[in-house]
């Protein structure tokens, strides 16, 4: 299985609750940069989980044109920015065994999604996200493990 973890778009740093900050314009631009990036690629997302929080629902708005219209959307409230790695990758293992994915998108926060990666990969790497950077895990069903191939980045594309 494909795995590709995403950070939502650049947000607006104040605000009362952090739930609720939404993209800049920045964000929004750096999404549809990936965007882009996930079609020129050939990337057929099965499935996308995404934060509850305002900016990674807002990525994911950003980017639906290159998923496609049809392909499943969850929205989990344990990965936000203080969510359990260990948990999420419990999550995609229950997936790999009840549904057929073969590439599955998720959209969190720092510090989860480096967490993750490091959850997810053989060698235990927490590398740093910008906003709206995309890792790439080809993640090993049977070892329940993977190996990161890529970490791309908007400031990549240019």
């Amino acid at each position: 299985m494909q795995v590709y973890i995403m950070r939502h778009g650049q947000a607006f740093t104040s605000g009362t609750d952090d739930a609720f900050r939404e993209l800049t314009s920045e964000g929004k631009l750096e999404a549809n940069e990936m965007a882009k990036w996930i079609a020129k690629q050939n990337i057929a997302i099965d499935k996308v989980i995404v934060s509850p929080f305002v900016r990674a629902q807002q990525t994911v708005k950003e980017i639906s044109s290159s998923i496609g219209k049809d392909v499943a959307i969850t929205t989990l409230d344990f990965i936000t920015p203080s969510g359990s790695a260990q948990r999420m990758h419990d999550y995609i293992d229950g997936i790999c065994v009840s549904e057929n994915v073969g590439h599955l998108l998720i959209v969190s926060h720092m510090p989860l999604v480096c967490y993750l990666v490091a959850e997810l990969t053989s060698d235990g790497d927490c590398p740093i996200f910008q906003t709206a950077s995309i890792a790439h895990i080809d993640y090993d069903i049977e070892r329940m493990k993977g190996e990161l191939v890529s970490l791309t980045a908007p400031s990549d594309l240019d």
